[in-house]
């Protein structure tokens, strides 16, 4: 008897274990072909629009104006017109330059900002972790003012030139990428265990080598999202960018926006090469997310370590 209840036992644990077929079964919500419609619908939302932008971006100007779907002949003259009738060399270049730093400094400074304000306890930290939460609610269009002005003191009164310059921008979105990098890797850590930390600490870490050693290989996910988050903020902004910069120093969001107003009264636009512009442009955040969506997924799902 207790041989057939270890056998039931066994199989049971076995239909059910993650990633069985059983498991997928009940943890599924959805029948399959229902699922296969929604999917097939959301793609298709997400892939039709792409697919016309490219074509598009092949098609003549007149074609696109007539309304053609697909082009009557393909050229891809407009992808090599666009580096000198767009200025997208300079303008990409600028935010490869601004967002990757905001990037990278952004990612760096929160997981050591975070450790210390989940591992220690201090006078003033609930206070410090709920100001993080309220300035995610402070709309940007708010604060242009205020931060070209205070820029403008700083020329003023110190002799440093910040509006227009590269690091100004960098100053400015590393303001806002910060709080909300901080607040997602607080959250991260809060699930890695602490003996691992105490481990190394009885090895004779400090807590410099800890955060390095231990912390930090643990938190890639998490780094790596508060860091794409932050590089997405730059990559995208054309509110900060097109009042903070100068025509050598503005990004390729402001390039394809000047391009686009450009464009406004003329006989027929330029759709082709506006076309191919937003898709150079959106290509470095495809491959960024190709490149990384592995730990995109770990991050975004955070759990800390099993």
């Amino acid at each position: 008897m207790s041989t057939a209840t270890t056998a039931v036992g066994r199989r049971s644990s076995e239909n059910f274990r993650p990633g069985s077929k059983r498991q997928h079964e009940v943890t599924k919500l959805l029948p399959g072909p229902v699922l296969a419609i929604i999917l097939t619908v959301l793609c298709a939302l997400v892939l039709i629009p792409v697919l016309y932008i490219f074509l598009a971006s092949v098609n003549s100007d007149i074609g696109v104006a007539r309304g053609e779907f697909f082009p009557s002949s393909f050229s891809f003259e407009n992808y090599s017109t666009i580096w000198s009738s767009v200025g997208l060399a300079t303008g990409l270049a600028n935010s490869v330059l601004v967002a990757g730093s905001t990037a990278v400094v952004s990612a760096l400074m929160s997981i050591a900002t975070a450790y210390v304000l989940v591992r220690y306890q201090f006078r003033g930290r609930l206070t410090i972790l709920r100001g993080l939460l309220a300035l995610q609610s402070v709309p940007g269009t708010l604060m242009v003012l205020p931060v070209f002005v205070l820029f403008s003191s700083a020329a003023s009164y110190l002799g440093i030139q910040v509006i227009g310059t590269q690091w100004g921008l960098f100053v400015t979105y590393l303001t806002f990428a910060m709080p909300f990098s901080t607040w997602v890797m607080v959250t991260y850590l809060r699930g890695l265990p602490r003996e691992l930390e105490e481990a190394a600490r009885i090895d004779g870490a400090s807590n410099l080598g800890v955060l390095v050693r231990i912390i930090l290989p643990l938190s890639w996910p998490g780094v790596v999202v508060s860091g794409i988050f932050a590089f997405l903020l730059g990559w995208n902004d054309v509110l900060f960018a097109s009042v903070m910069t100068r025509p050598e120093s503005q990004t390729a969001a402001v390039a394809l926006q000047l391009f686009g107003a450009a464009q406004e009264g003329g006989a027929i636009p330029f759709y082709g090469q506006m076309m191919a512009a937003s898709l150079v442009c959106a290509a470095p955040v495809v491959i960024l997310y190709l490149i990384f969506q592995r730990y995109l997924v770990g991050g975004l799902t955070a759990g800390g370590v099993k």
